[in-house]
């Protein structure tokens, strides 16, 4: 999966085109991503323990991981990911400027 959570993305396709976020969670198994403030849902809550109120929550729900591109950090703008081996690891870097993107 080219994105992990805390990455900076931008969605390029679906209703939320255009926005940009941080990845909140990634469900490989699903091949998802919740992005903050990306595809919010209404949600139906009953009172709990935790949640005394209840009512209607808005949560951003999950999309797919195909409709987000990673914002590289070095340039601020979208890029595809590229693999490579350094010192015996492999790392993320940016196919715009060939810059590295793991911390």
């Amino acid at each position: 999966m080219h994105v992990k959570t805390g990455d900076k993305v931008k969605v390029i396709s679906g209703k939320d085109k255009g926005k940009e976020g941080n990845v909140l969670k990634v469900l490989t198994k699903q091949n998802r991503v919740i992005v903050e403030g990306v595809n919010i849902v209404k949600k139906h809550a009953k009172p709990s323990n935790t949640d005394p109120q209840g009512g209607v929550k808005e949560i951003a729900a999950a999309i797919d991981v195909s409709n987000v591109m990673l914002i590289d950090p070095s340039t601020k703008e979208p890029t595809r990911v590229g693999y490579q081996v350094v010192d015996g690891k492999k790392v993320r870097i940016s196919k715009k400027s060939g810059n590295q993107i793991d911390k």
